[in-house]
């Protein structure tokens, strides 16, 4: 076991309310929650102005609501997470080889792997550099703890929380621990815990107290052993570096059952599409389309089917989801749908299916060609289905963003009865005006989320924060 605190832990502070509160000047210092608004939705994230009303993650959000009723409630952009995620996780990398991340906002780094720490003051120094760093290219920040193992560097920068650096020092690790909940320690969940607090056990020194016989005795003999090792603050884990992504899904969970059966096919395309836009995103490509259906009754049904080779056709992957979906019986109603791509490669093979849909829609154009009067019934047929498909593409949810041609970009406030509220501002301007507009006002468009931090901002104060950073004693 190392003795030098060179495992970094970084966890990024209230992650998802802190990036709208960052793209949003309007709710900087304000309440913020994050999640699904509708009565099945839970919390993702609250920001730190939100705890002190008592909302957390995992809360159902009708509860969020009567603690907190003034906050503003967001529902989640992954794209804008992902972006800022790949931002954080490209500093840890520069940091060292060995980067382990647990989630888009978390992760343990080897310093000593990259040879930029090997005592105390070197780790600390790293650390606080990287947290700089944070700030100056994202704009958010992070909270990081620094401990000779992988449990201790977790459980400092837990201690940090918000926005600080905690090292535990070599030698005061027993001390520390001691008096800490027995939910402390890794793998120690609320079945474990009740467990052991039957058996008199509350504290992770009444945990070393009782001996590792007994904890074998209460817990089995591996979950037992490692409990007491922890407990004597003994974890050899190592930082392993990020493995291959096994699969690439996306699903979304209804407020209000689906049972029109031509609505959850155009979602089962929707969802594939967003799954192939995923895929596209990792530079991967994949053999297998998954398909997941939670029916009315919380029954989850999966079906697969395995493609000749790997693909990131949407076109292929929308069809093999379709056909999957023919197996499954909807009529009751439809709480959930996914859609997945297994069996990832780095390339896309030669797409026999693709090939079958392009001469098949070279043949449907010849015979437009020929009769007439068929082609113009195909063409009302095509412009029905835009029809029926244009309202998903124009959802307008809470905080998604939206581009104005008079006025600019914004974020969806609120919508309902035939009009949406949006409030006019950029991550880089002052608060900004709120307008209301049709549903269908032409002039308003989705758009993309927008950098928090501007990129020459980004780079000036990265120039001044790694200035700064050298003077560090």
């Amino acid at each position: 076991m190392r003795t030098a605190p060179t495992i970094l832990h970084l966890d990024m502070d209230a992650f998802f309310a802190s990036a709208e509160q960052a793209a949003k000047p309007s709710l900087r210092g304000k309440a913020v929650v994050v999640g699904g608004l509708g009565p099945r939705g839970v919390v993702a994230t609250a920001s730190y102005e939100a705890r002190v009303f008592g909302v957390h993650s995992a809360m159902p959000m009708g509860q969020a609501r009567r603690l907190a009723p003034n906050a503003a409630y967001l529902v989640p952009r992954f794209q804008l997470y992902r972006e800022v995620s790949e931002q954080v996780m490209g500093l840890l990398r520069g940091l060292s080889p060995l980067v382990e991340p647990l989630s888009l906002d978390e992760a343990f780094v080897d310093l000593e792997a990259g040879d930029v720490a090997w005592d105390a003051a070197s780790a600390r120094l790293a650390g606080e550099r990287l947290r700089a760093e944070i700030r100056a290219v994202t704009g958010l920040t992070g909270s990081v703890g620094l401990a000779a193992s992988k449990m201790l560097a977790k459980i400092a920068s837990e201690e940090a929380k918000p926005d600080g650096l905690r090292l535990i020092e070599p030698g005061t690790e027993r001390a520390l621990l001691g008096p800490m909940p027995v939910r402390t320690l890794p793998g120690v969940g609320p079945a474990t815990g009740d467990h052991l607090r039957r058996a008199g056990i509350a504290t992770v020194e009444e945990i070393a107290e009782a001996g590792e016989d007994e904890l074998v005795r209460l817990l089995g003999k591996s979950h037992g052993a490692s409990l007491y090792a922890m407990a004597l603050a003994h974890d050899d884990r190592p930082v392993v570096a990020e493995r291959d992504t096994k699969s690439v899904s996306v699903e979304d969970t209804y407020d209000v059952d689906i049972h029109d059966r031509v609505r959850v096919r155009l979602e089962v395309q929707r969802l594939a599409e967003r799954c192939v836009q995923r895929l596209k995103g990792a530079e991967r490509s994949g053999r297998t389309v998954v398909l997941k259906v939670r029916r009315y009754d919380f029954s989850t049904l999966t079906r697969s089917e395995t493609l000749r080779g790997p693909t990131d056709d949407p076109a292929v992957v929308s069809e093999a989801a379709a056909r999957l979906l023919e197996s499954v019986d909807t009529t009751g109603g439809v709480r959930l749908l996914g859609v997945g791509v297994t069996g990832l490669a780095d390339y896309t093979q030669e797409d026999l299916f693709a090939q079958a849909r392009a001469q098949a829609e070279a043949d449907a154009h010849a015979a437009e060609g020929e009769a007439d009067g068929a082609g113009g019934a195909v063409e009302q047929g095509e412009a029905a289905a835009e029809e029926v498909v244009e309202p998903a593409d124009r959802r307008w949810v809470a905080g998604h963003d939206v581009r104005h041609e008079e006025f600019g970009h914004g974020w969806v406030q609120g919508s309902g009865l035939g009009r949406v509220t949006v409030r006019f501002e950029t991550p880089y301007s002052e608060p900004g005006r709120v307008r209301t507009f049709r549903t269908d006002d032409p002039a308003l468009v989705p758009a993309e989320p927008l950098p928090l931090v501007a990129e020459g901002d980004a780079g000036r104060a990265g120039a001044s924060e790694a200035s700064g950073g050298g003077s560090v004693r």
